[in-house]
């Protein structure tokens, strides 16, 4: 499929990964609609801080909740292609609140499909999450690991991945399933591990407060993980597919941090143990590395920061982002964000 031409619907486009792609697309010169979770502010989250240009050349920006059924069958009328981002993505909130990760990501993915079977949608592209595999029984990690829901997000993303699928199956609903790993870069919540480091040092902070360290990750830039759901989209092959995007390079949380440090010329870090940050023993995922060869092979993607020197030029990207003094006010760095 040409994404050219098509209008398309962006859910979730208020958060992290999802302004990201939105700005992409409008760059790309398509038309496109953003899904942002209905506030009484009038926030449209980080799409408040896109480009200007951008944010004039979109299409238009459609307040609702995922949850809500006949809102997005409204969101969804008139659109030729759906980007399904929005989620709870946030582990430890998992643990405290399971019963709304069951109404925003499974229900909420429902709600889309519903639609899309209604509407006569060309192409559905449904967001999961390595978080699905659980700890590495092998690796690189492919497409056709066993699914292992070691938190409640997990569990749910596997239900929604697993429901949208099911839709494809029943219906020819035409569903793809994209799988980022672990995504980092500019505007990243500080629930995420490489925001929690680079706004503590960024802050001052020489004594990082962390969890586990021992535990890897394949960290995925933001803009590869953008330029996957589109090629992920736009690829006729990868309709009923699952398809993992990563970056093909696995780091530990300890090294990371140093490596962080290192990319902001920072010496003399020291990290301590923050008991609140370690999750349950066995909900813990130890291991995650991506073979995103089936990426290359049905839709033609390959990262453009991969490997280890293509993780530290990400790093230097985020730091710099991060440690504007204006955008290191919108964080609190230290605090333990669930």
């Amino acid at each position: 499929m040409e994404l050219s031409g098509k209008r398309i619907l962006v859910t979730g486009a208020d958060g992290f990964i999802g302004s990201h792609l939105t700005e992409e697309l409008v760059r790309r010169g398509h038309s496109v609609r953003a899904f942002c979770l209905y506030n009484s502010f009038g926030h449209r989250g980080w799409l408040d801080d896109a480009d200007p240009q951008v944010l004039a050349s979109l299409h238009d920006v459609f307040e609702g909740d995922i949850r809500d059924p006949n809102g997005v069958h409204t969101a969804m009328q008139g659109i030729d292609v759906v980007l399904h981002l929005a989620a709870l993505i946030a582990i430890p909130y998992s643990y405290h609140s399971p019963d709304a990760y069951v109404d925003v990501n499974i229900k909420g993915t429902l709600n889309v499909v519903q639609a899309a079977r209604k509407l006569g949608t060309e192409r559905v592209v449904h967001t999961s999450t390595s978080e699905v595999y659980g700890t590495a029984q092998f690796v690189p990690i492919h497409e056709d690991h066993p699914l292992v829901g070691q938190s409640p997000y997990s569990a749910t993303k596997i239900g929604a991945d697993q429901l949208a699928l099911s839709f494809f199956r029943s219906f020819d609903l035409p569903v793809t399933v994209v799988r980022p790993f672990n995504t980092y870069g500019p505007r990243q919540s500080a629930r995420a591990v490489i925001p929690t480091v680079i706004t503590q040092l960024a802050a001052g902070t020489r004594a990082l407060q962390l969890g586990a360290l021992t535990p890897t990750r394949d960290f995925s830039f933001v803009a590869d993980t953008a330029r996957g759901f589109l090629a992920v989209a736009e690829a006729d092959a990868a309709l009923g597919e699952v398809i993992n995007i990563g970056s093909g390079f696995e780091i530990s949380i300890g090294d990371m941090a140093t490596a962080a440090a290192e990319a902001m010329g920072i010496d003399g870090v020291t990290v301590e143990l923050d008991p609140r940050r370690l999750r349950p023993p066995k909900s813990e995922v130890d291991r995650l590395f991506c073979d995103a060869s089936k990426a290359e092979r049905l839709c033609g993607w390959t990262p453009q920061y991969g490997g280890r020197q293509g993780f530290l030029r990400g790093l230097a990207e985020t730091a710099e982002w991060f440690s504007d003094p204006t955008n290191l006010a919108r964080y609190r760095p230290g605090h333990y964000q669930l």
